[in-house]
């Protein structure tokens, strides 16, 4: 979306009280359209933000031409102030990530029985058909006299 355009595309991230909101402005029309919104996170104190234009990918240029970072004043009660001096890793509550779902219930002992034994059957009446297609094709090369 933001390949070989004529203008500057512009990002804004906001970390407000527990939420993370990303809005973009890739039109060239200061509009801004929002990208993504998480709220529950929670980051530590005491990091540095960070930012690198590469992609790993020899086709892609990025150029970042300008950061202004600003920090916000707000209002919070003592509550929240010690919540947020307790938090030494990033978290965010409520997140799923995917393929991290809660695992299977075990089962039952009557659905493993019934999948072994039909699992048994299966393989005996295969072992049978296979006994039956090797004679007849044992009987066929005994009848070819050349």
């Amino acid at each position: 979306m933001v390949r070989n355009l004529n203008h500057d595309t512009f990002l804004v991230i906001r970390y407000v009280k527990r939420r993370l909101t990303v809005l973009i402005d890739i039109d060239g029309k200061h509009e801004w359209r929002d990208c993504i919104d998480v709220p529950g996170v929670r980051l530590p104190r005491g990091y540095y933000f960070g930012t690198s234009s590469v992609t790993g990918d020899l086709s892609d240029n990025h150029d970042i031409i300008s950061l202004k970072l600003y920090q916000l004043t707000v209002e919070r009660t003592p509550e929240e102030e010690k919540r947020d001096r307790e938090v030494f890793l990033p978290v965010v509550d409520n997140l799923r990530l995917p393929g991290m779902e809660a695992p299977l219930e075990p089962m039952s002992g009557l659905a493993l029985f019934l999948i072994v034994f039909f699992s048994l059957v299966a393989l005996v009446f295969a072992i049978v058909i296979g006994i039956i297609l090797y004679n007849k094709w044992q009987e066929q090369s005994r009848k070819h006299f050349y």
